[in-house]
């Protein structure tokens, strides 16, 4: 079971913004992105649709040879909604984490699988909704 400290969890926006280079030019686009357990961006997909990012990452990885995806952290631009948290548990993805708010139907799938469901992460703070066991709130 991966464990990944909360300051890892801050920073990952700052890489996803950083390395959204079509975002760049356009201002309208999600994005997911895939990370190891100390925060080292794996692959990243944009599209106009956040569930469309989400399915080209995936297949990307699976094109690669790389699923499942047990030791790794997604990290999605916009609300973690059900259809996500869908995809994360197939794919294997263990930890769900997004910029906004994960709904309710979500937050109720990822606790039926075991996933890792945070919202809201921000560079000093986050909300955890489920899977606590693979947060580390402080080091030591």
């Amino acid at each position: 079971m991966p464990v990944i400290d909360a300051e890892v969890i801050h920073h990952l926006p700052e890489v996803l913004r950083a390395s959204q280079t079509v975002f760049e030019h356009t201002g309208g686009l999600h994005a997911a992105a895939l990370f190891n357990t100390q925060g080292v961006l794996v692959c990243l997909r944009e599209d106009v649709g956040r569930h469309n990012a989400l399915d080209k990452l995936i297949g990307a990885q699976f094109l690669a040879g790389r699923t499942p995806l047990s030791d790794n952290v997604l990290l999605v631009s916009g609300r973690a909604s059900f259809e996500l948290v869908q995809k994360a548990v197939v794919a294997g993805i263990p930890i769900l984490a997004a910029v906004g708010a994960p709904s309710s139907l979500a937050v109720s799938l990822a606790r039926k699988h075991g996933l890792t469901v945070i919202g809201f992460v921000r560079p000093d703070r986050f909300n955890l909704y489920t899977g606590t066991e693979r947060i580390r709130l402080q080091s030591g």
